[in-house]
């Protein structure tokens, strides 16, 4: 099947989030898709199938399981789709059936996403000592996503995080990862975050888009403001530009195809 890797949420090869975007010609089962996402390594491995003219059936596969939304695949499935048809627009249905909406926007790709809320939660000391964290400023869980999020007071401390991350996956059950994030400390951002998950990823995500059906909104209250703009501070960092709307969020970024192939199955 035609493979593409793609860095995603930036305009530099080797920096954002890696995906790798995979059109089978025939359905795959489970089984064989997590395989394959296991063997490629990549955070996130979207298998995207043609339905009918713009629209498109698309599945997310981390190493070790199925994701039901990704940000930075979505992101380099568009880019590999709008590189390869004429289509301005795409709407990519995912396996719940939500229908993710994507166009062209000069030489950014905007996503529209669905927004969830978020709820008080207890987050367990032992969560916080793997982390490295000494101080909290808030603490809330996204259910729909089942990832906690925790706000320290500094984004120069959220860079020098080193979780320990074993004590980190025996700390909480029941969750795919925690999101960390801050206030930024540069005009040129509103907030930064990095995305830890080593229950169901990698150990850190490069770059996460999929956050931000709860994060833009988290944000966009703190600060009063509906559009924003996010730095991922992970080793390969990453940026995005986002807009909270009544019932969406739109994810704006870009990306950079570095690898086309052939997968044989």
């Amino acid at each position: 099947m035609k493979t593409y890797f793609v860095d995603a949420f930036t305009n530099q090869k080797f920096k954002g989030n890696p995906a790798a975007v995979l059109m089978p010609e025939t359905d795959l089962d489970a089984e064989t898709m997590q395989n394959i996402a296991t063997e490629i390594g990549f955070s996130e491995s979207a298998f995207i199938r043609q339905l009918e003219g713009n629209t498109y059936n698309i599945r997310f596969f981390s190493p070790k399981t199925e994701i039901p939304l990704c940000g930075h695949a979505t992101l380099a499935s568009s880019k590999i789709v709008f590189d390869n048809t004429p289509f301005e627009t795409i709407k990519f249905i995912n396996r719940d059936q939500v229908v993710l909406n994507i166009e062209k926007e000069r030489h950014q790709i905007k996503m529209r996403f669905p927004v969830y809320d978020i709820e008080e939660i207890e987050v367990p000391q032992a969560v916080i000592d793997a982390l490295g964290i000494s101080e909290l400023v808030n603490k809330r869980y996204s259910p729909v996503n089942k990832i906690i999020l925790v706000e320290i007071e500094s984004a120069s401390q959220l860079a020098n995080l080193k979780p320990d991350y074993a004590s980190l996956i025996n700390s909480y059950s029941g969750i795919n990862g925690v999101l960390v994030t801050a206030a930024s400390d540069s005009e040129l951002f509103d907030f930064h975050y990095r995305y830890f998950w080593p229950w169901s990823g990698t150990n850190e995500d490069p770059v996460t888009g999929g956050v931000q059906t709860f994060l833009t909104k988290y944000w966009a209250l703190k600060l009063n403001k509906t559009k924003l703009t996010a730095f991922q501070s992970s080793l390969r960092t990453g940026m995005m530009r986002t807009e909270l709307l009544q019932d969406s969020v739109l994810i704006l970024g870009e990306a950079v195809t570095v690898f086309e192939g052939k997968f044989i199955v």
